[in-house]
């Protein structure tokens, strides 16, 4: 995976750059977004994957699924991905220029996994205190995972921090052993 985030950072770097250039960060966004989920259909990545289908098919084909959902710079890039063999990338490509976007308006995401649902006041709660210790404005995505047990695990950047029952639970069975 590391291989194919390396390979994917000078693309999301490069659509990063024109989009703030542009003031277009939420559209690129989106549209990247929807090329990944347009990717994620397996008979279109069946196609695309396809060796015998041309680079101008494959093209035509992306550009015409994703219509008027994409503005002609985001379609340029998508040409650029198709002509050098990486719309693979998309995914990475996607998660990089979220994470560019996030680090320069100063938030950072943050995947919470939790056993039981929250409230608003405790997901309010719960933002305000990862807000302090992470230094940074949050948006969270919060998930229901009931493997948990009992109390949370956030995924945040390069971060982790496992609360959870489960975790605490194989904590302790590495140190009995």
């Amino acid at each position: 995976m590391s291989e194919l985030a390396t390979l994917a950072r000078p693309y999301a770097s490069a659509a990063f750059k024109r989009a703030k250039e542009t003031g277009a960060t939420e559209k690129w966004s989106q549209s990247l977004a929807f090329i990944e989920a347009i990717l994620a259909n397996r008979d279109v990545s069946r196609l695309v994957d396809n060796p015998n289908v041309s680079n101008e098919r494959k093209s035509a084909l992306m550009l015409d699924l994703c219509g008027d959902k994409v503005d002609p710079e985001v379609g340029n890039f998508l040409q650029l991905l198709v002509y050098n063999k990486r719309l693979g990338l998309v995914p990475y490509i996607t998660r990089l220029y979220e994470e560019l976007k996030a680090q320069d308006e100063g938030y950072i995401e943050a995947d919470v996994y939790t056993a039981y649902a929250l409230t608003k006041e405790a997901k309010a709660q719960f933002a305000s205190s990862l807000e302090k210790k992470l230094g940074k404005k949050i948006h969270m995505k919060v998930t229901v995972d009931k493997s948990l047990i009992g109390g949370v695990l956030v995924r945040a950047g390069d971060k982790v921090i496992d609360g959870s029952v489960r975790g605490q639970l194989k904590q302790m069975q590495k140190t009995l052993q």
